[in-house]
């Protein structure tokens, strides 16, 4: 790993009535454009939908972590978000993320510490800790039936 402070750089580049080009050193270009919500066409990433992704993967990513490091083994993880964008005080922002979190576990894997670990992993995404928003965890976890 290595030592803080980490930068992140992106570029981004648009015409009028186009798409955004999202691009990174090594990485593949990335299209966006104005959710249908404010006007966009259908079909595509937008900011709004960017940002909500950025928190449903650091959960994962985070949790994975967490669970290594812990020693603890899971099957599969998903975990699915709803962002709400609302005005406060005259200025347009999100104000909530209710995110949903679906684990799957061997048989025999204790729940209790995989709830534990789940709500680590909320409290550690360095995603949400960048926001003002509120987050709510709702988590459900499932055990794989014995063969």
């Amino acid at each position: 790993m290595q030592e803080f402070p980490h930068h992140y750089a992106v570029a981004a580049k648009g015409s009028p009535n186009s798409r955004v080009t999202l691009s990174s050193p090594g990485l593949v270009p990335l299209e966006s454009t104005a959710p249908p919500e404010f006007g966009g066409p259908e079909g595509n990433w937008s900011p709004e939908t960017l940002l909500v992704a950025s928190i449903v993967d650091c959960f994962i990513l985070t949790f994975t972590a967490i669970a290594k490091a812990s020693q603890f083994e899971w099957l599969e993880l998903s975990c699915s978000a709803d962002g709400q964008l609302d005005k406060v005080e005259r200025v347009t922002r999100f104000t909530h993320f209710n995110l949903v979190a679906t684990l799957s576990l061997p048989d025999g894997a204790q729940p209790e510490k995989a709830e534990r670990l789940l709500q680590m992993a909320e409290k550690n995404c360095l995603v949400t800790n960048s926001l003002s928003a509120q987050v709510h965890l709702e988590t459900r976890i499932t055990e794989a039936a014995p063969a």
